[in-house]
């Protein structure tokens, strides 16, 4: 991305008028950079879109009602079980994951999971990711500058998600990272993805149960004070996690949390770059930092869809699906529609700072599969985000090309190199 582009986007998310493109097209590599326009389009078409994806023909959502719709209905699934789905089973490469089961192997696992994943155990971090957070921007200060993603984001989620909850040595991070992502491009639909991507995939799968198997071996052997220890100890009615479902739940921690948290903060810190009205607005008012962290899973989704299969004939308005039909959640798409949002093209970081006020996006999904991890997520973001502005008064973009991370599903850039220092630019 150039800048140029950013102004481009900087006042409604386009980048161009007059734009024509197959609903197909909001898939291509080429439109990564902004497929806010082709969502719109989507959205004033008739409504769901089919479309073909390699042999099957599958259902773009795109309106915020639809895709609302689709994830709270008992209606709608993941469909591995019987083998329904017309996207990748991840229980080939990654078994024991609940995140794309179905009740009731789903309930019984998120339920055992929660009791883990406590609101007490997030809250006793957040010493740690405020200590953290000053260490990187004291360091970046010192430099000059930093690369968002890089020095902060990348950094605070391995310390957070992999060091602190699952207890892996620092040392390992850059080797799990270049997993994690390979397996975040590998969640695109298989008909998205080259030989390679699928290759990449599988291999990094194999690698990182592999890793996790030891890992958890350890723990059972020497437990200690983590999450993946208290995975490992959960029990309810007599009933234990698997070492499967442990895995699972580590690889979802790994990938989905991990990914979620870096994205969160790079989207966020250029889509204030890109309004610098608001960045201005947030620098005036830290207390905002919340609710601008809410408007960026709103605006700029780090999780753009998610796949669902119809476990049931159902029907959605006029809408008729057969048991095994296949949806495209655009939860992206949902997030701009402007019959639910006021200005949904805009960024507006007051949005959701009245008190009381519940966030009303699709940023961490909805319904049973709802992240698990958005009180962390939102936590580290919000750190980050409040004590970078707060601290970093010449914040500028360092850079005139930007590009993002592979995967479709999980939109991040690859860096985000900023200045800090007022003399830099």
């Amino acid at each position: 991305m150039s800048t140029a582009e950013i102004d481009g986007i900087r006042a409604d998310g386009n980048q161009a008028d007059g734009i024509r493109a197959d609903a197909h097209d909001v898939f291509d590599a080429a439109h990564q950079i902004n497929p806010y326009p082709r969502y719109r389009q989507l959205r004033q078409g008739p409504g769901p879109t089919p479309v073909r994806l390699g042999d099957a023909e599958v259902t773009l959502m795109s309106r915020f009602a639809d895709c609302a719709a689709v994830l709270q209905s008992q209606a709608w699934g993941h469909g591995n079980v019987d083998r329904l789905s017309p996207f990748w089973d991840q229980q080939a490469s990654l078994p024991g994951s609940f995140i794309r089961m179905d009740p009731p192997d789903h309930r019984r696992l998120r339920t055992l999971v929660n009791k883990a994943f406590s609101a007490r155990m997030v809250a006793d971090l957040t010493p740690m990711i405020t200590s953290l957070v000053d260490t990187l921007v004291d360091r970046a200060l010192a430099a000059g500058g930093l690369d968002v993603i890089g020095d902060l984001s990348a950094p605070l989620a391995q310390a957070m998600v992999g060091q602190r909850l699952l207890g892996v040595p620092a040392a390992d991070a850059e080797m799990l990272r270049s997993w994690e992502l390979a397996i975040a491009r590998g969640t695109d639909p298989d008909a998205l993805l080259s030989a390679e991507d699928a290759a990449r995939r599988d291999s990094a799968g194999a690698n990182v149960v592999a890793y996790l198997r030891d890992l958890v071996a350890r723990r059972r052997a020497d437990p200690q004070d983590d999450l993946l220890s208290r995975l490992v100890a959960v029990e309810e009615s007599g009933e234990v996690l698997t070492a499967a479902e442990v895995l699972g739940i580590c690889v979802l921690l790994l990938v989905a949390g991990m990914e979620t948290s870096i994205n969160l903060v790079g989207n966020a810190i250029l889509a204030l770059l890109a309004h610098p009205d608001q960045l201005a607005l947030l620098r005036e008012r830290p207390e905002l930092a919340p609710s601008a962290v809410e408007e960026i899973l709103r605006y700029d989704t780090p999780t753009q869809f998610t796949m669902r299969v119809a476990l049931t004939d159902t029907t959605l308005g006029e809408h008729r699906f057969r048991r095994g039909d296949g949806a495209i959640v655009l939860m992206g798409s949902a997030g701009r529609d402007t019959d639910v949002f006021d200005g949904g093209e805009r960024l507006d970081i007051t949005r959701y700072a009245e008190p009381g006020r519940s966030p009303r996006h699709l940023g961490f999904s909805l319904g049973l599969h709802y992240c698990l991890g958005a009180p962390l997520a939102r936590l580290e973001a919000t750190t980050a985000i409040r004590t970078l502005v707060e601290r970093a008064p010449a914040l500028t973009l360092a850079t005139d090309e930007l590009s993002y991370q592979p995967s479709l599903i999980h939109r991040g850039l690859r860096s985000l190199p900023v200045d800090l220092s007022p003399a830099a630019r």
